[in-house]
């Protein structure tokens, strides 16, 4: 007996232009957008799935259309999901990925670390950050070469699955580790994979970027990572500052190659330096340093871009 559909996934194709519209805006709907490249660097081939608790209406139909102009006439993709969906849908085309000494597989794809290595089992799920797409592979290679500093305070801001956390609670076992997300499925799924990877305790926060009482009291860090968006990046830059020690480190990851300039622009005003950048594809991940003294701001949180930013990828 088959299991009653207890979700649809609608989806349309759109471009990469509107994909990012999408992203960085708060759309008033019923339903969970997600953006996807079909196909690595084009700007062409991008898909928009809605997934939603009932089947879409004519409604619905019409404002996802809306969104995306470039797929004129042709007729939405369809389909109702069971839980077993689910599971399938998480896993397809999951194949182990390597970043310096740290693998990151799925349960269908298990795979022994390496030697001197570490691999991380992280199913996907509801929460964002397997390590598959290229920002986080990404971040977790700019770890990985950082691996000879020492930091004592580490702050992973929008942590999705917990995978950069856990990545520097290998890199560096003695430091504080705090990992926060807007999503409190997501505080919950990192605690499971936490678990399940045998990771030491860490700090988990439900917390809006940075402002929260519990992450300022923890203050200054010495490491910062936070792999969102450009939009929100460039709004809690000064928040971000806020907490970082003299000199930390603070890895910026979820922007495009394109958007680069105004999120370096946002951290530079607020006295970072850029001193790495790491392009994949048309992505782009960070490092920057915090100035040489701790960063003060002058006015109160701007939440205009803020919007979608649980939306990592």
């Amino acid at each position: 007996m088959s299991a009653e559909p207890d979700s649809w996934r609608t989806s349309f194709p759109c471009t990469r232009a509107e994909a990012e519209a999408i992203d960085a805006a708060e759309v008033p709907l019923d339903a969970v957008l997600m953006t996807t490249e079909e196909v690595e660097d084009d700007r062409e081939h991008w898909r928009l799935d809605a997934y939603t608790d009932a089947e879409p209406d004519a409604a619905l139909l019409a404002a996802l259309r809306a969104l995306v102009p470039s797929a004129g006439d042709i007729e939405p993709e369809i389909v109702a999901l069971t839980p077993e969906d689910w599971v399938a849908l998480s896993q397809e085309g999951l194949e182990p990925i390597r970043e310096g000494r740290f693998v990151v597989h799925t349960s269908a794809h298990p795979v022994e670390p390496p030697a001197g290595g570490r691999a991380f089992l992280i199913d996907a799920g509801r929460a964002f950050g397997t390590g598959h797409h290229a920002t986080t592979s990404g971040c977790l290679a700019m770890l990985d070469r950082m691996a000879d500093r020492r930091f004592a305070k580490v702050i992973d801001i929008g942590t999705g699955t917990g995978l950069l956390a856990f990545a520097a609670a290998e890199l560096w076992p003695e430091a504080e580790i705090i990992a926060t997300d807007i999503d409190p499925h997501a505080v919950d799924v990192t605690r499971e994979n936490g678990g399940r990877n045998g990771i030491k305790p860490i700090e988990l926060i439900v917390a809006d970027g940075a402002l929260s009482d519990t992450i300022a009291a923890h203050a200054p860090y010495d490491l910062l990572i936070a792999n969102i968006l450009a939009g929100p990046l460039v709004s809690m830059a000064p928040e971000v500052a806020a907490i970082a020690d003299a000199g930390a480190s603070i890895v910026l990851a979820g922007l495009l190659e394109t958007q680069r300039e105004q999120v370096v622009a946002a951290f530079q005003g607020c006295g970072c330096t850029l001193e790495e950048v790491d392009r994949r594809g048309d992505w782009t991940i960070l490092r920057l340093t915090a100035g040489t003294t701790r960063y003060v701001p002058t006015t109160p949180p701007n939440p205009k871009g803020r919007d979608g930013w649980a939306l990592d990828i």
